[in-house]
């Protein structure tokens, strides 16, 4: 989990906003395939494949289970819980959707497994930009990207709140 000293910034998204950014995504994809099939990283990119797979008429969708361990450094270890079908190929004319390329960790260890395909995130931050052929927005490195499943609704904190906090 992140660390207050990792991220100073939050960016939450809507399930609006997340659609929107994902059916940008698939229209920025169109032209790049045709693809075989597509294979999303789990679980973040989920949501985001099954949009534009919907979009690009995919209907030959794997996924690759990862978990990662120390996700805010670079080198951290990542566990392939399940690889794709997709690696009988090197990836070849396949499309790998994930929601957010952070420092590039998962990133890196599912391009070494499908060298070939290619790569979309919604989101991308500088460190992970790199290892990603196609995304929608940037945001800089110390912002923690509230995703639509991992928000409730409560009473928001002010930003002077915040500050004060930090002091």
């Amino acid at each position: 989990m992140a660390t207050a000293s990792t991220y100073t910034k939050m960016f939450p998204v809507s399930w609006t906003e997340l659609h929107r950014d994902a059916k940008a995504l698939a229209w920025r994809l169109a032209d790049t395939g045709p693809y075989k099939g597509l294979v999303a990283i789990t679980r973040g990119g989920l949501v985001p494949a099954a949009i534009v797979a919907r979009e690009l008429e995919l209907r030959l969708i794997d996924t690759i289970c990862c978990s990662t361990y120390d996700k805010t450094k670079r080198g951290a270890k990542v566990e392939v819980l399940k690889g794709t079908q997709a690696e009988a190929d090197k990836g070849e004319d396949w499309l790998i959707v994930d929601d957010l390329v952070d420092t590039g960790v998962t990133a890196e260890r599912v391009r070494q497994m499908l060298p070939k395909a290619h790569f979309a995130t919604v989101y991308a931050k500088p460190a992970g930009k790199p290892m990603v052929d196609t995304f929608i927005t940037e945001v800089s490195q110390d912002t923690w990207i509230l995703f639509p499943w991992d928000q409730e609704a409560v009473m928001s904190t002010t930003i002077a709140e915040l500050r004060q906090k930090r002091r």
